[in-house]
């Protein structure tokens, strides 16, 4: 074992949450190192997550605009079809651009990569294994730090009875990664990933069952809103099946043959591939945690943290997938620049009530803030404003007059307590939303806002005017 240089601060993975922190980290004026397992910076957001499934959306969703919608518009295109060679292809240059990119950008702020599995060698000390490329011998060496912050990231969950082989039972990795388009994509869980997933391969000609064991998809989105992307998404040809769990996975002459259970009663269904998506864990196996005697949520495997982030370890920091909250590539990049303000001892924090979250089906979804349901347990007295896209003019000169615009503030007071949208372009409109948050606007400081016409941001406007009883066109 080697006895490498110090560094004031080494980040242990470089995804969303590690190499922003790295990077903020050098800009205030530490001796910084980041350690990555991967051949790739970028973690899974941009090698296998965030990136490659938004890339994949997009291309099914032109594929899909030119098959079934240009027609409409008087494009005429003539027998439309699919090279998914190409487009994994273009799915991967993406991301071979975008995680050359971070790999720029750490050496530009002068922070040493450092390729390797790493692990907690003592309260200031990380012990890096690397491939030494001979006869798969490795070499271990040991390196110094003032700090450290763990952004190690997370891994599917497995379920018993529905294991993982890569190839028939699949995650959300290997379900970006296809070579054929499956006759029948089975989905395990209505979460965000299921159903983006789903998005693109029935966009691509795949038949998609969605079995979901609760009483509706994306549990945690509004009530309202989770209703009307069940029923959008089915209309789309999805097919989706609430209150039914799958027990049993087993594959047959390359077909998988799964146990639904629902009201007691039990029944066989086949499909192609089995995507199993029903949520993610903390990636910390083999970190050294218990070794140095870092606290963890003995449940969730959860590292606990203080406002600060740092673990009841002094030295060790920890952000991002690994520690309570939603698992959002966002968060861990806020997370990344607070710890590292922190560390220095300037203030950084994370606003978690002005979190966004959101989902990339078509229409997209997204929201911030307090559900209705939420505002309801608490017994906060509110108002709802909402406002169809169908009554918007640019929602209806591009064919897309699916969703609307809730907005809930307080009755009292007026302020915005939560927005939520279904509809063209939520992931790009929910921004204004999150910064009236943050400055704790009102209802009214929207509604009098002037959005250009037209927009689909007008909606946001009408369901804040719709509030107070002042909208001009809502009926």
């Amino acid at each position: 074992m080697v006895q490498n240089e110090a560094y004031d601060l080494i980040v242990i993975g470089a995804g969303p949450g590690g190499y922003v922190a790295a990077i903020r980290a050098a800009q205030v004026g530490l001796k910084v190192a980041c350690v990555e397992k991967d051949d790739r910076l970028g973690g899974v957001c941009l090698n296998v997550g965030c990136i490659p499934s938004k890339a994949l959306l997009d291309s099914s969703e032109y594929y899909h605009l030119a098959k079934d919608h240009f027609a409409a518009h008087g494009i005429k295109t003539g027998k439309v079809g699919l090279d998914l060679p190409v487009m994994m292809a273009r799915k991967e240059q993406v991301v071979e651009e975008l995680t050359g990119n971070v790999k720029k950008l750490l050496e530009g702020n002068n922070i040493r990569i450092l390729h390797g599995t790493a692990r907690l060698a003592g309260e200031n000390r990380v012990e890096i294994e690397q491939n030494t490329g001979s006869a798969g011998r490795k070499k271990r060496r040991t390196y110094e730090a003032k700090s450290i912050i763990l952004a190690t990231g997370s891994s599917p969950v497995a379920i018993p009875g529905l294991e993982f082989d890569g190839k028939h039972i699949v995650s959300s990795t290997e379900a970006l990664m296809f070579k054929t388009v499956p006759k029948h994509l089975g989905i395990v869980g209505g979460g965000y990933i299921g159903l983006e997933l789903g998005s693109v391969w029935l966009r691509l000609g795949s038949k998609v069952t969605v079995v979901e064991m609760l009483p509706q998809i994306a549990t945690t989105m509004d009530g309202q809103v989770a209703r009307a992307l069940d029923r959008i998404l089915r209309n789309q040809g999805m097919n989706i099946r609430l209150n039914t769990r799958v027990t049993e996975a087993k594959i047959s002459r390359n077909k998988v043959n799964i146990t639904l259970e629902a009201d007691d009663k039990k029944e066989i269904a086949s499909c192609d591939r089995l995507l199993v998506s029903v949520g993610r864990r903390p990636l910390t196996q083999n970190l050294g945690l218990e070794e140095v005697g870092v606290e963890t949520d003995p449940e969730t495997g959860h590292v606990l943290v203080d406002e600060k982030y740092r673990t009841n370890i002094p030295s060790i920091y920890a952000i991002g997938d690994i520690i309570p909250g939603p698992m959002l590539a966002h968060k861990a990049s806020a997370e990344g620049i607070a710890v590292a303000e922190c560390i220095v001892g300037l203030p950084g924090e994370v606003n978690y009530d002005a979190l966004p979250a959101v989902v990339y089906t078509w229409p997209e979804v997204a929201s911030v803030g307090l559900t209705e349901e939420q505002v309801k347990e608490r017994n906060i007295p509110y108002c709802i404003g909402s406002y169809p896209f169908s009554g918007a003019g640019r929602a209806r000169c591009m064919g897309e007059k699916d969703g609307f615009v809730k907005l809930i503030s307080h009755s009292k007071t007026d302020r915005i307590l939560g927005v939520h949208i279904i509809g063209p372009r939520a992931a790009d409109m929910i921004a204004e939303c999150v910064l009236a948050l943050e400055f704790g606007a009102s209802s009214e400081d929207i509604a009098r806002t002037i959005h250009g016409h037209p927009t689909f941001s007008e909606a946001l406007q009408e369901a804040a005017m719709a509030i107070r009883k002042c909208s001009i066109y809502a009926s």
